[in-house]
């Protein structure tokens, strides 16, 4: 991938994270089951059709790299499901982000940086490490929103689906 669509790849990705998952969470967000999957269903088909088309090229160490950072953001996922709160509202469940959310996604954003950093001081480079933000960050999503709707089912809390949610708005 050349230096120009990386570029555009991480700014694209920044910019649907940062929207439609950071922003909507901290002011908070009425949730239904297909916003739940949506995002990160799309983010993990666009990084796994970039990451699969740079594994051939990659070294052993890369695809290690890859698979610490998938485990890092993962957790990291599990850990902001936890730092929201879930209520009932308007027929569906309500999430609402906190200040700790809002640490752990700057720790999230860090952390997958920093792996890109700790590959380039190790010799570990390539187009794998770029070609993954998506991927990277879809898993880290899902599994947040994996937890969270098993919260919600806990919690058994209702869990709308969209159309019934746009219609309450």
């Amino acid at each position: 991938m050349n230096t120009a669509t990386t570029i555009l790849l991480y700014a694209g990705v920044a910019a649907l994270v940062f929207y439609k998952v950071i922003y909507t969470q901290l002011r908070g967000t009425l949730l239904t089951r297909s916003g739940l999957a949506k995002l990160p269903l799309l983010l993990v088909a666009i990084g796994g059709f970039f990451t699969i088309k740079a594994l051939p090229g990659a070294s052993a160490a890369e695809i290690g790299l890859l698979a610490a950072d998938v485990a890092a953001l993962a957790v990291l996922g599990a850990i902001r499901s936890a730092s929201t709160t879930l209520t009932e509202r308007a027929g569906t469940t309500f999430q609402k982000g906190s200040a700790m959310t809002v640490v752990l996604w700057v720790v999230t954003i860090a952390v997958r940086f920093g792996f890109v950093g700790l590959g380039t001081v190790l010799g570990i480079t390539g187009p794998l490490t770029s070609a993954s933000i998506a991927l990277t960050i879809g898993i880290s999503i899902g599994v947040q929103n994996a937890l969270t709707y098993y919260r919600i089912q806990q919690l058994r809390l209702p869990l709308a689906e969209q159309r019934a949610v746009a219609a309450a708005r």
